[in-house]
């Protein structure tokens, strides 16, 4: 009797590791511990200021990164969310700068990036290019067009009735704008995710293409769209950072698709697809946004942030693969 009282004692418990409760569990226990570690060993960690200016981290990348959820949850990825940044940042701006009006700047902004979304999107599912492949090559041509665009150089434009910093910069009920935007976001789509037809179709197609196909899902138009949605968020992230910054920046935006697949796969979503979800992007953003803040506080070389973020990024895979094989 007890020999079975321990192997149903097991596999309950195996199956309580291998759940997802346990993974976004696990990972928030991850960050409280890393707040812990950070307030005790720097003092300026829980000052307001900075935890204003973390939250408001979280939600320009987190953006992004929601995105990416959408994308990565097909088994897909995008390389060139940084770039479209950049690019749609420059073109916003040069609108402003020619006397556009803010609306207008928007608008083109998001079409930009809706645009571009749907080029790799096509390039995927039409012609058939591996994700990896057609976005690492739209990365290049995006930040090339947003250097010949700029001239290589930040676009300012005058603010006189042009100021939309209220946006980037503003805040309501104190809390900073971006982060109002970023949990509007968040809420929608969580609530698509776990609610809809069509996120019931994104984890579908993750977890089998081929499944998801002979069931009659439009396997193609389903990752078609979420290239576009991770476009259309791309540039709404980018708007968001020249309202803060006043300025477009022909480099902005890089190494936030390090940021964004980092947040992502840290927060549990499979490399493989059809796992995950943006609650736990959403602990992971925290963790990649808190680590970057407390070593910045410690005085630690931006290259080095680097080389943690790529780390943390191999081990979470690690861990991921090995779970697959178990």
């Amino acid at each position: 009797m007890s020999v079975v009282k321990s192997i149903r004692h097991s596999a309950w418990k195996q199956k309580w590791l291998n759940s997802k409760m346990f993974n976004q569990s696990g990972v928030l226990w991850a960050l409280i511990l890393l707040c812990v570690t950070a307030s005790i060993v720097s003092p300026h960690f829980l000052q307001f200021n900075n935890l204003i200016n973390i939250i408001r981290q979280i939600s320009i990348v987190g953006i992004i990164s929601i995105g990416m959820t959408f994308v990565i949850l097909t088994a897909g990825i995008d390389l060139s969310v940084g770039s479209v940044v950049g690019l749609v940042a420059v073109i916003s701006a040069k609108i402003l700068e020619s006397g556009g009006s803010i609306v207008t700047a928007i608008l083109v902004g998001i079409g930009v990036g809706i645009a571009v979304g749907a080029l790799n999107g096509l390039g995927i599912t039409i012609g058939k290019i591996q994700p990896f492949i057609m976005t690492l090559a739209t990365m290049v041509t995006f930040r090339g067009l947003a250097m010949i665009l700029s001239n290589g150089s930040p676009v300012s434009w005058s603010k006189t009735g042009l100021d939309f910093s209220w946006l980037g910069s503003g805040d309501f009920l104190s809390i900073p704008s971006p982060v109002w935007v970023f949990i509007f976001i968040f809420t929608v789509a969580a609530i698509v995710l776990k609610y809809t037809p069509f996120g019931r179709y994104i984890y579908s197609i993750g977890d089998s293409r081929e499944a998801s196909r002979l069931s009659g899902i439009g396997v193609k138009k389903m990752e078609f769209v979420t290239y576009v949605i991770i476009g259309l968020l791309s540039a709404i992230s980018a708007i968001v950072y020249i309202s803060r910054l006043g300025v477009g920046e022909p480099t902005a935006g890089t190494g936030m698709e390090l940021d964004a697949i980092a947040m992502v796969v840290i927060g549990g979503t499979s490399t493989f697809g059809g796992e995950g979800g943006v609650k736990g992007t959403l602990i992971g953003a925290a963790i990649i946004v808190v680590l970057g803040n407390l070593l910045n506080l410690l005085g630690v070389s931006p290259f080095i942030q680097q080389v943690v973020k790529g780390i943390i990024i191999a081990l979470a895979v690690l861990i991921e693969r090995q779970k697959k094989r178990k």
